[in-house]
């Protein structure tokens, strides 16, 4: 019972979201100056608001460099609770809102290349035209910063391969499809529309390949390797997807890409894969959620409409 009534007199009634919310924004901007901007508010609010939370909670939660403004190790550990009380928070209001019209309400969505160039595009749409009043956040980056970020609320769901450092064990991953890989040639080549090509016909063709850091360019340096050849040094390397699908348009260059890709994007890209059998699979597509967070109606609902556009993958993959 003593324990009780310290926090519900200490913290519980003194301890307000719009006091988490300016220290929030202060970190965020590095400033109080900023963060008095952004809010809208003056900085002496902004100090004693922070202050008044110090005082609360006994310890100090921002520490005063010539840089600006960092959180002491208690100023993160609270800002962590902090962030997990919003989310909750904005998805219970979403909730809301979904059970008074289950059509209106925003989703973040994260993608890695290359499933942001054509899937999440088309889930997207689909999704918009059957529900008007939904709206869409899609942010595209690596695997590693896409876990991050659902662990710090920024989006709901991520679609992507496995990073190649371990995953923080807080977050969950769906298998989706397995992904194989195709050598393709743009309308225009001299291999376009080939019935029969060999690897060996096309290891010194120009070649467009990802950076030598990223997996994708592991596996296609693998692909060949266990075909009895090196990988061919590449003409041009880039991370971009959508640079090495308009050089190998162009119809001068040779690159692998994700079969997923042809299926998604075959009504908008103009390559076509080789005859080749090209002996890998990449890792495979997931859907990565915060473990433990019950997912909201519209992340159920997207993670469905994923569900349903790569049925017809997962059954090809399981027949090779």
């Amino acid at each position: 019972m003593g324990s009780y009534m310290q926090w519900d007199q200490r913290i519980g009634r003194r301890l307000k979201l719009r006091d988490l919310h300016v220290l929030l924004v202060t970190v965020e901007t590095g400033s109080m100056a900023r963060a008095a901007r952004r809010l809208s508010i003056s900085q002496p609010v902004v100090s004693k608001t922070i202050s008044a939370l110090e005082a609360t909670i006994g310890l100090p939660l921002l520490d005063r460099t010539p840089q600006g403004i960092e959180p002491t190790v208690y100023g993160r550990a609270l800002l962590a609770c902090g962030t997990a009380v919003f989310d909750d928070l904005r998805r219970g209001v979403q909730e809301l809102e979904f059970l008074a019209d289950p059509t209106k309400g925003e989703l973040k969505v994260g993608g890695a290349g290359p499933f942001i160039e054509d899937l999440v595009p088309a889930v997207v749409g689909s999704l918009a035209r059957r529900y008007p009043g939904m709206e869409f956040h899609v942010v595209e980056t690596d695997a590693q910063t896409l876990c991050e970020l659902l662990l710090e609320r920024k989006i709901d769901l991520a679609l992507c391969r496995p990073p190649e450092t371990p995953r923080s064990t807080d977050v969950a991953a769906e298998y989706l499809f397995e992904e194989t890989m195709v050598v393709v040639a743009g309308r225009g080549n001299r291999w376009f529309g080939r019935r029969r090509v060999n690897l060996a016909d096309i290891v010194e063709e120009p070649w467009v390949f990802p950076e030598s850091d990223n997996v994708a360019a592991t596996f296609i340096a693998d692909a060949f390797r266990s075909s009895g050849f090196e990988a061919p040094k590449p003409r041009v390397r880039s991370n971009s997807v959508a640079v090495r699908m308009r050089l190998v348009e162009s119809a001068a260059f040779l690159t692998v890409l994700p079969r997923s890709m042809l299926h998604f994007g075959s009504n908008r890209i103009q390559v076509k894969s080789l005859p080749i059998s090209f002996p890998t699979k990449s890792a495979p597509a997931e859907i990565i959620t915060v473990k433990n967070r019950t997912p909201s109606a519209m992340t159920s609902i997207f993670v469905e409409e994923l569900r349903s556009y790569t049925k017809n993958i997962r059954r090809a993959a399981r027949k090779i």
